[in-house]
């Protein structure tokens, strides 16, 4: 059976830990961060069960930014975003059950193991011990070993944002928090309040704060796996959809206070305190998540070996729908003056009503290394027992079905009855007693006027055994895994210091970079920095859309047309409905010299694409094919993937410059850091092979990407031109293919409506070739999107852009612009969809 999805609270967990620095960073009231995190899973053992299933990989990103809006009033807004992709259990069972097993694709491939839910055809001993049948003699062993049944699950990305508004007394602040969470199948609304007040000279602060969340889940139920999981205890929670999708649907509601007490104890030394409480009613079970239970009709006949026969059958888990959940945690910061470091520790303990108690212990050393450079060593400690409904599987003494016959010999079939099982029951790991030991280093360097970078990785170990005295879930529950992550923070306060203090240097930088005022955002390459040993550092996002009806060169067809010819000579199953993409990109950019700027531009991006199937088509073949599984699939699902991609690197000349004109010369390229072998999990028992073309995060080919760019003004009139290009430097990359060529030219007008705001307008025009070779591998070919000559084309867009410098003041030097793309002409090689439209959004800060 294919793989189901991975578990909901493994994603928010595993964001959440991406989501945070590993060590300690002290806010300021003014910075913009953006961090980038990669979790991985270490392999699991399966005891000899081969399984080429990849672990749980997550990309994470975040960016925050918090202003000050007056001397009172703050404003700060954060975004996180996480892809994950890769196997995790979906249930526990004995390793005789065999519930990891192998596909066999041909004489010499084997697919990755394939979860075995249900067999109603398996041997115990009188005491319920799992048997097994010795090929060679029949006879039958106990084995008691159990081993987590493990699926895999196609890329999916899930995006947060939230904004908090703040004010400050000058003994007191508040603040007011709303956001939202959203993904495929699960999506929340939350709202929060937080506060201080102040005591004792500011020595002394007591700190509360409180939320509500609301969550609504969705759960499509794999539809490999619903036909052989027990939905029958879920009642009304599973529904049919009119494509035979099963749908699990569910809500929640969390309501959470605070309070804590901070004080410091000397110059060197403060301690910290809080409690906190948590209350949840609703739907708090993972839709992806089985609990195995063993039926075995005591009344029956042994056989000789004194073997009974039983059916083991898979339920989805059922959690109490209510929760009641305490904190307490303790923090203890002193500064150790002889080495001018800081020593953290902290200690939560952590209970609820469903029976889990948690110990957490962790320790940082901050230590300054001198021109700005500084390391974090950071352990960490966890325990927890096990929750009360929690067992690796359940053991029911009854016939999962039974046949007797009546009083005139015909035959009555009774199933199970579900009263005889537990009200709540759960085989997920993290319900289990466990012990994690964590160890982890982070280097920060800190720049000038406020800039910082800091780089960290930790190591994570999970085990039974290390449960705090002992009696931990066995060692089939072992896994390890790492984390690393980078970020870059600008501390805003600290940058109108220092513009505080060059005001001169300032004034002539506003000079210097006059050409580029009204340069619209979706303009890259369009300076050079004026003075040896500047720095940029800018946040870049671009938003792009497909959608409409399928067009064949600049002309609309019909379904019967993409049937028959946009897979020509194979038939077209399914087309595209929607397409979109999202880059992140840093701009980190150094002048050595005058005339010559250096420029890394690392890119984080995810893609989304829906399918519809197309009337017409030919019939869609049994999902027992290869072919099959991938229609029903694309049919049924959005296809997402997302995480990092390829890296920009540049090196931007300055040939000509006078006091209103100049050209800049733009060579470098990018390296394939983008991973452009994404596949599709395996449906159906079918291995899908490579996901769609368009839905890989790089080239997957080193690329040249010149540009030369001319820009001007003549009073509050600013213009510039610009031709780039990027030429694949590899026929194919490693899975096969090449994306085409491109050449692009574009030219734009601006005025400058005061000394901090200008609008302007943009023409573009872009060739862009084919795509070139194709898959080495597995690879259906279902849809238009699936066939390299249907890539590229020759494009037409007109763009409306707005800019806003900080001229002075506080924010001096800072630069937001926007601009919205319009599609005026789509002439497409092959079939594709039409574009909609392009959002480009820019921030930088160059000192």
């Amino acid at each position: 059976m294919a793989a189901i999805k991975k578990s909901k609270t493994l994603r928010l967990l595993t964001a959440a830990a991406l989501a945070l620095p590993l060590t300690t960073i002290y806010a300021s009231d003014e910075e913009a961060t953006f961090q980038y995190g990669h979790y991985e899973d270490g392999a699991r053992n399966l005891f000899n069960a081969q399984s080429g299933l990849k672990p749980i990989q997550v990309d994470s990103i975040q960016t925050s930014t918090k202003l000050k809006l007056s001397d009172r009033v703050r404003l700060a807004f954060n975004y996180t975003q996480d892809t994950w992709s890769g196997a995790t259990p979906i249930t526990t069972a004995p390793l005789a059950f065999g519930g990891n097993r192998q596909r066999q694709i041909s004489a010499n491939v084997l697919s990755g193991a394939s979860p075995y839910l249900q067999n109603k055809n398996v041997f115990v001993d009188s005491q319920f011990n799992l048997l097994q049948q010795n090929a060679k003699t029949s006879k039958y062993t106990k084995n008691k070993q159990l081993v987590h049944t493990l699926s895999s699950a196609s890329p999916e990305t899930r995006k947060q944002g939230d904004l908090r508004f703040g004010y400050d007394w000058d003994e007191a602040s508040l603040d007011v928090g709303a956001g939202t969470s959203a993904e495929n199948d699960y999506n929340s609304s939350f709202g929060n309040v937080s506060g201080r007040l102040d005591f004792n000279q500011k020595l002394t602060s007591v700190n509360f704060g409180a939320s509500y969340t609301a969550s609504e889940n969705e759960s499509m139920l794999d539809h490999d796996a619903a036909p052989y999981i027990e939905k029958s205890t879920f009642g009304t929670k599973v529904t049919s959809l009119p494509n035979g999708v099963k749908l699990l649907t569910g809500s929640k509601q969390d309501w959470a206070g605070s309070l804590g007490l901070t004080q410091v104890l000397n110059k060197s030394a403060l301690m910290e305190g809080s409690v906190s409480y948590t209350t949840s009613n609703g739907y708090m079970a993972n839709p992806y998540k089985t609990m195995a239970v063993l039926f075995v009709d005591p009344t029956q006949k042994a056989g000789k070996d004194g073997q009974l026969n039983g059916s083991m059958l898979a339920f989805l888990e059922q959690r109490p729908e209510e929760r009641q959940q305490w904190t307490e945690n303790l923090r203890y910061v002193q500064h150790i003056d002889a080495l001018d470091a800081a020593l953290h520790l902290d200690y939560r303990f952590y209970h609820d009503d469903w029976g889990i108690q948690a110990h957490t212990i962790s320790g940082d050393w901050i230590q300054p290394l001198g021109d700005g450079w500084s390391m974090t060593p950071r352990v960490r400690y966890y325990s927890q027992n096990a929750a009360d409904f929690y067992a690796p599987y359940l053991v029911s003494k009854q016939a999962a079905n039974k046949v007797t016959f009546d009083a005139g010999g015909n035959p009555v079939k009774t199933d199970y009855n579900p009263k005889l099982l537990p009200q709540n029951y759960s085989s997920d790991y993290r319900l289990s007693g466990y012990g994690a030991l964590s160890g982890g280093l982070t280097v920060t360097k800190k720049f000038a006027k406020g800039l910082e970078i800091q780089a960290g990785a930790e190591y994570y170990t999970h085990a039974g055994s290390l449960k705090l005295g002992g009696g931990g879930e066995g060692n089939y529950t072992d896994f390890d895994g790492y984390l690393v992550n980078a970020a870059l923070k600008v501390d805003l306060a600290a940058l109108s210091t220092a513009n505080s203090n060059h005001r001169e240097h300032s004034q002539h930088s506003q000079h210097a970079h006059h050409h580029g005022a009204g340069v619209p955002a979706g303009v890259m390459f369009d300076h050079v920095l004026p003075n040896a040993g500047d720095v940029m550092v800018g946040y870049r996002y671009m938003y792009a859309n497909q959608a409409g009806n399928t067009q064949n060169g600049s002309n609309t067809v019909t379904n019967s047309a993409l049937v028959n010819q946009a897979c020509a000579p194979q038939k077209c199953y399914v087309t595209p409905s929607e397409m979109s993409m999202n880059m992140h990109m840093l701009d980190l950019m150094f002048a050595p010299t005058d005339w010559l700027t250096l420029m890394l531009m690392p890119q984080f991006m995810d893609m989304h694409m829906t399918m519809r199937p197309l009337d017409g088509a030919p019939a869609t073949p049994a999902m027992t094919t290869a072919l099959g599984s991938a229609i029903i699939h694309a049919g049924r699902h959005e296809h997402t993937t997302g995480g990092l991609g390829d890296t920009g690197i540049y090196a931007l000349f300055n040939v000509f410059k006078t006091d209103s004109q100049q050209i800049n010369v733009s060579l470098g390229g990018t390296a394939p850091t983008g991973d452009a072998e994404i596949q599709l999990r395996d449906t159906h028992r079918q291995d899908l092979g490579f996901i769609h073309y368009g839905m890989q995060l790089g080239s997957g080919t080193w690329d040249f990407k010149p540009a030369v760019t001319y820009t001007g003004n003549i009073d509050d009139w600013s213009f510039g031109a610009q031709l780039n290009g990027t030429k694949r430097l590899e026929s194919h990359n490693k899975a096969g293919f090449a994306l085409g060529d491109i050449f692009q030219a574009t030219t734009w007008g601006s005025y400058s409506w005061t000394n901090w705001l200008a609008t302007s307008v943009r023409g573009v025009y872009t060739l862009q070739g084919s795509l070139q070779g194709a898959y080495r591998g597995t690879y259906h070919q279902i849809g238009a999107m699936d066939y390299g000559r249907n890539y590229g084309g020759r494009f037409v867009d007109v763009g409306f852009g707005i800019n806003a410098s900080m001229p002075n003041g506080s924010l001096q030097g800072n630069r937001l612009s926007f601009e919205w793309l319009q599609p005026v002409s789509d002439d497409v090689n092959g079939y594709q969809l039409p574009r909609e439209g392009a959002l480009s959004a820019t921030w930088s800060y160059a000192f």
